[in-house]
């Protein structure tokens, strides 16, 4: 009863707003009517294993057929259009952490497989020198939010990036896979938390999943059982920004 009182106060004096943008809402963590319809969730058929979306029904897509990624099974809630950049980009750049957990509530659906046979959840890496200038992991507080919702063990540092890498976004796909190559590696102490678990990854934005398959070759190189993805948002083309 105090939970519920104290979260009524607090919303007459600071009015929850949309994930998306300013409009007052009724509540935390729901879009607004004008953002609800623009934002594209991820309903269709997707390839099994990277989760991309298809236009005809397939097992796997051309990329995932010639050239599997580490991981098993990645999901997405959202393809990333403009809507989704207006979502994110405030949450990942702008210094807005109080985002998470309205985030990471849109992670609960699609990812609802995943969770339920996750081990651990472990949010992908930045770099020390990123982390110092952001200030704080994106991916890391929807990794806390989403496991204290699912009821699922976090480890939050669990891999390190051992280098800087280029902006990915500037790079076609095997220019992403060389910049990721060797890049990521399991924190010192913590290989014994993974072993024989089955892990899920957790990040804002999968586009071809280079990144995601270098964290899930070093979380299995660890002795994991297996490694899944789950991302706020899913590029819907491989050469897509």
């Amino acid at each position: 009863m105090l939970k519920h009182l104290a979260r009524a106060t607090l919303d007459l004096l600071l009015p929850p707003h949309c994930l998306a943008c300013d409009e007052d809402v009724s509540g935390e963590g729901v879009f607004c009517v004008s953002c609800f319809a623009a934002v594209k969730f991820i309903t269709g058929t997707v390839c099994g294993q990277c989760g991309l979306p298809l236009e005809e029904p397939a097992p796997l897509c051309t990329g995932c057929d010639w050239a599997p990624p580490a991981f098993r099974t990645a999901r997405a809630a959202l393809v990333y259009n403009d809507a989704a950049r207006r979502l994110i980009l405030p949450f990942k750049y702008a210094d807005r952490p109080e985002r998470a957990a309205g985030l990471a509530r849109l992670l609960l659906r699609p990812g609802a497989p995943l969770l339920a046979r996750a081990d651990l959840l472990v949010p992908v890496p930045l770099h020390r020198a990123r982390l110092a200038r952001r200030g704080y992991n994106q991916a890391g507080l929807l990794a806390r939010a989403l496991g204290r919702m699912a009821g699922r063990d976090t480890l939050i540092d669990g891999l390190v990036r051992l280098r800087a890498t280029p902006p990915l976004s500037e790079l076609d796909q095997f220019g992403r896979e060389q910049a990721m190559k060797n890049a990521i590696g399991v924190r010192g102490g913590r290989a014994a938390r993974f072993a024989g678990r089955t892990v899920l990854l957790i990040d804002d934005v999968l586009t071809t999943g280079a990144t995601a398959s270098a964290c899930a070759e070093a979380i299995l190189a660890a002795g994991a059982a297996a490694v899944d993805v789950l991302a706020l948002a899913r590029v819907a083309t491989q050469d897509d920004d």
